[in-house]
């Protein structure tokens, strides 16, 4: 029997479900994201507490362009499509 919202137990716990699996793929996302332009973009011999000129350009390009990819590719996922090439 369906409450107010017309959702049955079943269909909120299938949500729930899909929003946890959403909140860890994000959280691995952003792990991924930070690990890679970290080791990237960082000295390995820190000279100062604070990132300096080209570190800061650096992670922001990467940033960027890692969340343009994976834009793409939730695109090329979501349409089925074979990639361009």
């Amino acid at each position: 029997m369906a409450g107010k919202s017309g959702a049955t137990p079943v269909d909120r716990e299938q949500i729930f479900g899909m929003a946890q699996q959403e909140m860890e793929y994000r959280v691995d996302l952003f792990n991924k994201l930070t690990q890679t332009c970290f080791d990237k973009c960082v000295e390995r011999k820190y000279k100062e507490a604070d990132l300096n000129v080209g570190e800061n350009s650096c992670i922001d390009r990467c940033v960027a362009k890692y969340w343009q990819v994976t834009g793409i590719v939730g695109q090329m996922l979501g349409s089925n499509k074979p990639p361009m090439g």
